[in-house]
């Protein structure tokens, strides 16, 4: 694999509930604006707006979802996570290789 090889990947972001639903895409597209400086793709994006979490982060109960498709090198992809993580505003990251994500989805529960 070449360095100047995309790879397809799925990043999930929870922002914290401080920062209004308004904020949210410009924000996310400061953050992305790692991925486009290194040529990368940004394929899709889509904010699932204000959700309650599962548990508590970071002493939060609410956070704002957004998904990110996108294709980067691996170096771009651990630079964004690793911006994404110094930030005040970002609650918690996830960042998947898009095939690992869809055979997470289909893999069968045991019973």
């Amino acid at each position: 694999m070449s360095a100047t090889t995309l790879t397809k990947y799925e990043l999930m972001v929870i922002f914290a509930p401080t920062l209004n639903e308004r904020e949210v895409a410009p924000t996310l597209q400061k953050f992305l604006k790692v991925v486009l400086d290194e040529k990368g793709v940004i394929d899709n994006v889509d904010i699932w707006g204000h959700r309650l979490l599962a548990y508590p982060i970071k002493k939060q109960t609410e956070g704002t979802y957004a998904v990110v498709q996108l294709s980067a090198t691996p170096a771009t992809i651990n630079e964004l996570d690793r911006v994404l993580r110094l930030s005040d505003q970002v609650l918690r990251t996830k960042v998947l290789r898009a095939e690992d994500a869809h055979v997470q989805l289909r893999r069968p529960r045991k019973a």
